[in-house]
């Protein structure tokens, strides 16, 4: 044997990044079967090709004059978790673009495209096509094209199975019809849109409840023999845009309220201008069943509701005490169920929610108030 021989490196296959765990013709077989999808969501101004480097949108063409972009983003949280362990996941997508999209409508802006970012420690493309037809269901919902989106494969970022969601949505609004509810004054009504359910906020408690509590999630629910535990709670959120546009272009609403994270105590303030409290009766509405299950499964109190949950308010509008009624109607055609929940006083801004004893579960007539 020569010395050559003797001092050559032992042989080894060439790294790849298949070897890795990464596989990009899985990536483009993905991109091909959600094309169809995303041109499902063409509107006037987008022609939602994949596949470059960025997604065009042309605002004339969408018929704008001299308008504000707004935009927003946001994921969908641990309800993540309850959608991989129980493979629950066509409707996540719909929450995805749900949470970016109501936060957009709020400030007077339609959502105008949409972008997606899917993240995973190994493509499963069963599961990737479901998730993002459920945010192509979302953007026909929301009226909005979706221009693009990333798929991200990460091994070793992500434990076997999971994957993790964001969103992002532009909206415009022409810049003389921005809703900032500078004009609520005391004696507005506050109008409140029923939600489809536990949206996307409070389901890190939601999860230690089932944990806790041993709850049988693919049962039909105690309180609804008609529908398994894990589709009540996983329902997708409710989308308002298309209902709350037509009032926005007719500006019959002062001020909106998208009811995330916070609850109806902290979201309200956020559209309240000085010196104005809003004062919410809980007793105006039916406490929603699913509602009512969570609360009393953790003993929860009803102050801890009205900052957890949306309590089956998912939206509140805010408008002038003569033009409630026609409000509601309006929105009630539109599909919207619709409550009045309370009134606009004067007092240092933030939002009080009250409620009798026995409603909630309270044994005690009982109030909470946050200032914003």
């Amino acid at each position: 044997m020569s010395d050559t021989d003797r001092d050559s490196p032992p042989q080894t296959p060439p790294y790849t990044y298949a070897q890795a765990g990464v596989s990009i013709a899985a990536g483009n077989a993905l991109v091909r079967a959600i094309g169809p999808l995303a041109k499902a969501t063409r509107r006037k101004g987008a022609d939602a090709e994949l596949g470059g480097f960025g997604g065009f949108f042309d605002l004339k063409a969408a018929g704008f004059v001299d308008p504000l972009l707004v935009a927003a983003n946001d994921g969908v949280g641990t309800k993540l978790k309850l959608a991989i362990e129980h493979d629950a996941h066509d409707g996540v997508g719909v929450d995805l673009v749900a949470m970016c999209a109501n936060d957009l409508i709020v400030q007077g802006a339609e959502p105008l495209f949409f972008l997606d970012y899917y993240a995973t420690a190994k493509l499963v493309p069963a599961v990737a096509e479901r998730v993002i037809a459920s945010i192509a269901e979302g953007c026909l919902q929301a009226g909005c094209a979706l221009i693009g989106g990333e798929t991200a494969e990460m091994p070793g970022m992500y434990a076997e199975g999971d994957y993790d969601l964001a969103g992002f949505c532009v909206g415009a609004v022409e810049r003389d019809r921005v809703l900032t509810g500078a004009a609520i004054a005391p004696g507005d009504v506050i109008l409140g849109l029923a939600s489809s359910g536990v949206h996307s906020n409070g389901f890190s408690l939601v999860r230690r409840l089932a944990a806790d509590k041993g709850w049988k999630l693919d049962r039909p629910a105690l309180f609804d023999i008609d529908i398994r535990l894990i589709d009540a709670l996983m329902a997708p959120t409710r989308i308002y845009v298309k209902s709350l546009l037509p009032l926005l272009a007719e500006r019959r609403i002062k001020g909106l309220a998208h009811i995330t994270g916070g609850g109806l105590l902290e979201n309200v303030p956020r559209v309240l201008p000085a010196d104005t409290h809003a004062t919410i009766d809980a007793a105006r509405w039916e406490q929603p069943r699913l509602m009512a299950f969570l609360q009393a499964q953790g003993a929860i109190e009803p102050e801890e509701m009205a900052r957890t949950f949306n309590c089956g308010i998912g939206m509140v509008a805010i408008v002038a005490a003569d033009a409630a009624s026609g409000v509601a109607a309006s929105l009630t055609t539109a599909g919207e169920t619709v409550f009045t929940i309370g009134r606009i006083e004067a007092g240092a801004r933030g939002c009080t929610v009250q409620g009798p004893a026995d409603h909630w579960g309270a044994r005690a007539a009982w109030s909470a108030t946050h200032h914003g």
